[in-house]
């Protein structure tokens, strides 16, 4: 699933070739997305301008005069700008035609990404409930540290509830607290507020440093730009179970948690 880093990439990939454009047409091929893509979308983004393009957790928000076009990559969406016609392959189910004779394509094999309008984003049952961004001056070692008192479940949960921070998946989760040295499984209301410190630090970096590389490659993703992200070179404990820990050589192990993957080092993280 495209996270936080991959959204921001595909952002910054976009943001010079689709503001300031105004929308010639809305071509949907195929509307069954998540949530249906309103028949009306294409007729009311007509001659419209978009604005702005920002990022909440992992949605983008584009900005035009008749409201904000929400999109969401789902499991296995991209997001991708042609200066010219190029004909559409089996999963392009989306083309935004801009009027000078570019488009932003929107591609999904899974169909679980979506495509919708609001008037009003943040009060949006998809916006509304988010945590802050962890590259936000809201996110701090003290309001995460407040947020897991009396908290029982393991600290990589905590930090995977977009109730509480947008857009620490579990590939950035595992990743920032091998660099914190934090065990994945401790209970988050039993670690003492000085170790939230490097927490936040670390995955505010690991944050940061994605991003810098483009994202991570996981199968199919590519940036808006259409260019692949290289962090994956960069992973220190994620899918790397049974290879030495770049710190002390301990085997990386791997355990489910919350259904999901996790990774880590047995010796380095307490």
């Amino acid at each position: 699933m495209p996270e936080l880093p991959e959204v921001e990439t595909t952002r910054r990939g976009l943001l010079p070739h689709v503001v300031g454009r105004a929308i010639a047409r809305v071509e949907v091929r195929e509307p069954r997305l998540r949530w249906p893509v309103a028949k009306h979308l294409p007729r009311v983004l007509a001659n419209r301008r978009i604005s702005s393009l920002e990022r909440r957790g992992k949605y983008l928000l584009f900005g035009t005069e008749a409201g904000t076009l929400l999109v969401h990559l789902g499991m296995s969406g991209s997001l991708c700008y042609l200066p010219a016609p190029t004909p559409p392959g089996t999963h392009d189910h989306i083309d935004v035609h801009f009027d000078d004779g570019g488009a932003l394509r929107f591609n999904d094999p899974r169909r679980f990404g979506s495509f919708m309008l609001t008037t009003a984003p943040s009060a949006h049952p998809l916006l509304k409930n988010l945590g802050p961004e962890p590259l936000g001056d809201e996110f701090d070692a003290d309001y995460l540290w407040r947020t897991s008192r009396n908290r029982r479940v393991a600290i990589k949960q905590h930090v995977m509830n977009g109730r509480v921070v947008v857009g620490v998946g579990n590939i950035y989760a595992s990743e920032a607290l091998f660099r914190a040295g934090i065990h994945p499984r401790r209970t988050a209301g039993r670690i003492s507020r000085a170790r939230f410190e490097p927490l936040v630090s670390s995955i505010r970096d690991v944050l940061r440093d994605a991003i810098e590389e483009g994202g991570t490659t996981l199968r199919n993703f590519v940036g808006g730009d259409g260019k692949p992200g290289y962090f994956r070179s960069s992973l220190r404990v994620y899918e790397r179970d049974g290879s030495p820990c770049v710190n002390c050589g301990t085997e990386i192990e791997r355990r489910v948690l919350g259904q999901r993957a996790t990774y880590f080092c047995p010796r380095c993280q307490r």
